[in-house]
């Protein structure tokens, strides 16, 4: 394996860790904002929010892991 091809590897290994980091966060907050959403009884427009939200990170989610099965 050449010095240029060693390279890339480990800059690809590197984007794969953001990735999986950025994942773990991401499932992280929408778990978060589905919990304190079910928390909430007297307010549905911060309850809609928060379920929005958490459902622009399952969206997030499905990105990064597309972008993972890509390689």
């Amino acid at each position: 394996m050449s010095f240029i091809d060693r390279n890339k590897n480990q800059e690809k290994k590197k984007i794969e860790e953001v990735i999986e980091n950025s994942i773990e966060l991401e499932e992280d907050l929408m778990r978060t904002y589905l919990i304190t959403a079910e928390r909430i009884h007297d307010d549905d427009e911060l309850k809609e929010r928060l379920e929005n939200f958490a459902e622009g990170n399952a969206k997030r989610t499905k990105q990064l892991l597309d972008e993972l099965d890509k390689d």
